[in-house]
């Protein structure tokens, strides 16, 4: 007698193979953040993995994408598929919210800090000995010296520092005019614009272009580190604060159903223990505690804030940043001439 195939349970069979698959493969995070950062995220995250299995979560994986904060906003707008973004500034975040709807407008009220765990500040690093004798932003805008900065239009770092030498001149009781010709002459003495702050670094510790790099403080141990002791670090008198924002990417995190994760990868951020990884790559953490414990690395600076000088973010990148600003008016110029 002819019998028919056990169809039924191959199927069941073949359902639960798959369905135990699915459950062992681990959760993939992807984690699109800005140029210095490589080295701070490659810690945490192998430390928030540990976390994770330990506090009863599935086995994660996260994956890290790294390049100079607007092209990788562009990148995520593009199609990228981040699950978080750690970014800079505010605007390669906002222009998620403003360009792309992939995050509500009021993503920075979601976590402490306006979503900034940690900050930096804008600092001159100089040759050992500091031969040309550069102390402050005004400094760095005189006749024959060469400053490396990456591109203000592709990379955050290079905004700050626009923005740092700016603010110096308004905090100190220059006028708009006076700021300007200073961000002029300054951007006027730089050989040339890497896209983003480890180009910058390689351009001028490696190849050996310029008198100072204007770099985030977290960035100069790692200088050190790879290149040499050959450099020291200045700290401008004012310069500005530069706060790190993050945020879940919602359109993305719901589609891969990673939006648990996604939080909880952030949420770690602000922890004791994610704020001590923070403080060992240079970074400074918000909190109190952590701080304290290191305020010999963390020298005290007087900061201002994007807010204080210029409104908030948004009027800052449509009056300087955007096609036709600013600092395309400066940069125009100094070609004409």
């Amino acid at each position: 007698m002819f019998r028919r195939p056990a169809v039924r349970p191959l199927l069941v069979a073949a359902l639960a193979a798959a369905s135990f698959a699915a459950q062992a493969a681990p959760v993939t995070l992807l984690n699109v953040s800005y140029d210095v950062a490589r080295e701070f995220y490659k810690d945490y995250d192998a430390a928030f993995i540990a976390h994770w299995k330990q506090a009863g979560g599935e086995t994660i994986e996260v994956k890290q994408s790294h390049g100079g904060s607007s092209k990788q906003a562009r990148s995520v707008l593009d199609g990228l598929e981040a699950d978080v973004v750690t970014m800079n500034q505010a605007t390669d975040i906002d222009v998620l919210a403003d360009r792309g709807q992939l995050i509500p407008a009021n993503w920075a009220a979601r976590l402490p800090n306006n979503s900034a765990p940690t900050t930096s500040v804008p600092v001159i690093l100089v040759k050992k000995g500091n031969p040309k004798g550069l102390h402050d932003w005004a400094d760095l805008a005189k006749t024959g010296v060469s400053v490396v900065i990456p591109n203000p239009k592709t990379s955050g770092n290079g905004r700050y520092t626009y923005l740092a030498a700016w603010g110096s001149v308004v905090k100190a009781g220059g006028t708009p005019a006076q700021a300007r010709d200073q961000v002029a002459k300054m951007f006027g003495n730089v050989p040339v614009f890497d896209g983003g702050g480890r180009a910058a670094t390689t351009t001028f510790a490696q190849r050996g272009i310029g008198d100072a790099l204007v770099t985030f403080e977290s960035e100069v141990e790692l200088i050190k580190a790879e290149f040499g002791d050959n450099f020291e670090v200045v700290y401008p008198k004012r310069t500005i604060l530069a706060e790190n924002p993050v945020s879940v990417v919602d359109k993305v995190v719901d589609r891969k159903h990673t939006r648990k994760e996604a939080e909880a990868y952030l949420q770690w951020l602000y922890s004791d223990e994610g704020q001590e990884i923070a403080a060992k790559h240079g970074l400074r953490p918000r909190s109190a505690k952590v701080l304290a414990a290191h305020a010999k690395e963390f020298p005290k600076v007087d900061t201002f804030t994007v807010d204080e000088v210029f409104g908030n973010w948004k009027t800052a990148q449509k009056t300087h940043f955007d096609d036709g600003g600013t600092y395309d008016q400066i940069m125009a110029a100094a070609h004409r001439q």
